[in-house]
This record gives structure tokens, C-alpha cells and sequence, in this order.
């Protein structure tokens, strides 16, 4: 019973081959497992620990406020901070609080027109709002 060369070389291969598929069924379970325990912890994450999805529009606007008025305590004249704060307030229909503002950006820059326009237009909001 002596093996020749031949058999054992085919013999060799086919122990070879079975455990290359041992080691790939094995690796196949272990990725899915790890994506199943990873999707599972997540769910329940999800479901145990909701995080809130909505902001309203008006806690941002008043968040975006009070980064101008931050800027507007070290650069009183920074047009920029100034005009995102008009904005801000008249998004929030704070059209008293927006009047400041705008005049200093009149004062500030006499040649724009729509800074008067729009000064104007909450100086007449506001005395409406009076009456």
C-alpha cells in the first residue's frame, strides 16, 4: 500500500481545498454575524434613544440673532452682522427691534437707497401697530 506520487500530490489538494472552504464558510458566517449584531444594536439604539430631528425655523432665526448681536459688541459697524440681524428680526416679525439696526446702516452707508426703503417701510409697520 504504497502511495505514489501522483495520488498523494492529489490528495494533498483535495485536504488543501477542503479546508480553503472551511476557512470561507467560517469567514462568511463571521461577516454577516458582525453585520447582523452591528444592524441589531443600532435598532435598538434607534428605538430606545431617539435623537430630535426638528428645529423650529424660529429658534434658529433667534440663535442667528444673537450670533450678530455678539459680533456687533466687538465691531459695531460690521454691515454684514448688521444686516443678518435686520434680517433676523424682521423674519421674526420683530420689526421694533430691527429699526436700530437699519438706522445705523443708513447712517452708515447714506448712498443705499433699499436701507431707507426698508427703514421707512418698519418706521410705517410700527406706527401702524401703534394706532
Amino acid at each position: 500500500m504504497t502511495i505514489s506520487g501522483k495520488e498523494y500530490v492529489i490528495a494533498r489538494r483535495k485536504k488543501i481545498e477542503r479546508r480553503q472552504k472551511i476557512v470561507t464558510i467560517i469567514s462568511i458566517v463571521s461577516f454577516f454575524g458582525s453585520i447582523g449584531f452591528a444592524a441589531v444594536s443600532a435598532l435598538k439604539q434607534a428605538i430606545y434613544d431617539p435623537k430630535p430631528v426638528t428645529v423650529s425655523a424660529e429658534s434658529v432665526l433667534q440663535k442667528q440673532a444673537r450670533g450678530f448681536e455678539f459680533v456687533l459688541q466687538r465691531e459695531p459697524e460690521n454691515q454684514v452682522a448688521l444686516e443678518g440681524l435686520v434680517m433676523a428680526r424682521l423674519h421674526l416679525k420683530d420689526t421694533q427691534g430691527a429699526i436700530p439696526p437699519l438706522a445705523k446702516l443708513v447712517k452708515l452707508h447714506p448712498e443705499r437707497q433699499d436701507y431707507k426703503i426698508v427703514l421707512e417701510q418698519a418706521k410705517k409697520q410700527v406706527g401702524k401697530g401703534d394706532r
